[in-house]
This record gives C-alpha cells, structure tokens and sequence, in this order.
C-alpha cells in the first residue's frame, strides 16, 4: 500500500514540484498540498497523511508549532522539516516537539523520497550538518542520570545507538542480524526503562546521558 504523503509548503513552486514528485514516485501518495497552517487539523483529518513534509517558515502558523499540533492529534503522523536556513533554535524546538527528521532543501529528489520511506519505517532521516548540529546541541547540555542507561541489556544499548544514527527499524534489523518484531520488542523495552514514550524523547535521553 502506498505511503501516505502531506505536503505544508508555501512556495508554490515548490510545492507543487514536491507534489509531482511523490504522485510520480512507486509506493508514495500525496494526499493534500496546503500552502499555510490554517486549519491543518480539519485537513489532516481529510486526508489522513501518515508522513508530512513540513516547511518551517509557514505563513501565519509557523512550522514549528504546527508540528506539535499535528503530535497532539495525531500521533502515529511522522514528520519530516524543511528548511533552507540551518537555525538551531527552530531545528530543537521542531524535534522536541515532535519531528521525525529534519532535511535542508537543497537535499537531492531522491535523498528526499528515500527520507520519506525511512521516516515512514522508524527512522530519523536528517541532513548530516543539522545531524551533527543536533549530537553537539544535547553532548553540551548536563547530561542526565546514567542510571537507567546503566539498566539497558547490551542489545539494548546497541539498537538505541541505532535509533541515534537514524536508522530505520529495517536497517536496525539487517544490522543487528535480527528480526524487525524482535527490534520492536527490544525498543518497548527500551521506552519502559527509560521512562519515554517515544523514539525522539530516548534519542535525546541517550544522548544527554552520554551513552554515545
């Protein structure tokens, strides 16, 4: 079934080069493209997106917070930033508000489309500068109680290295030589002991606890 695709982006040639682009890819969908925020709710619940692609300069409601009304209603909806300006300050607040990636939009068509099959399948696709922006960001920061890091099983500390690479629960399964349902059990696990409820909240909990 193809990956469902929402597009938030206010140039509109861009938009609709976005929109042309997933519609003339295998396996994606672009349900919706809007040019601003205003009531993104009532156009979400229309066309059920399971991956959007946010630009965080939106008109009225910008990027930024958008994302986190979009995580408070629908939760299971991966979100993917655009940017054309690596601000450090938005990069943060998108991702601690519920961002699945963040990509620069000079990246390549194809790096573009392939983010979104990531995304869609557990990763975290990010354009390598604002990545290393981000590993920088949390190293720098008081680190947390290593404690419940210390409680995670060795594999358990290798998937969640994993998650911080932003790799797909695939990927994690073809690297660690493991099932993908296997890799779902091991993140469960690693949710619980660390007291997280999603992948973002244990990437930046491991990152903060130094555990890479």
């Amino acid at each position: 079934m193809d990956i469902r695709v929402a597009i938030f982006e206010d140039n509109l040639l861009l938009r609709e080069s976005l929109y042309q682009l997933i519609n003339g890819t295998a396996g994606l969908n672009c349900t919706g493209a809007f040019a601003n925020c205003d009531d993104i709710i009532f156009n979400l619940k229309k066309i059920t997106p399971q991956v959007v692609l946010m630009d965080i300069q939106m008109p009225g409601m910008n990027g930024v917070d958008a994302v986190k009304m979009i995580k408070e209603n629908f939760p299971e909806t991966k979100i993917i930033m655009q940017t054309v300006v690596e601000d450090e300050t938005k990069i943060f607040a998108s991702i601690c508000n519920g961002a699945s990636g963040y990509l620069l939009k000079n990246t390549t068509p194809f790096r573009l489309l392939q983010s979104i099959v990531e995304v869609h399948e557990g990763g975290a696709p990010m354009t390598p500068s604002i990545a290393q922006k981000v590993l920088e960001k949390f190293r720098i920061n008081s680190p947390v109680s290593s404690k419940e890091l210390d409680d995670l099983s060795h594999r358990e500390k290798e998937i969640l290295e994993c998650l911080v690479e932003g790799m797909s629960y695939k990927m994690i399964a073809s690297s660690c030589r493991i099932s993908i349902d296997t890799v779902r059990h091991h993140i469960r696990n690693i949710y619980e002991k660390l007291h997280v409820g999603s992948k973002s909240e244990a990437v930046i909990k491991a990152m903060r606890g130094k555990i890479v």
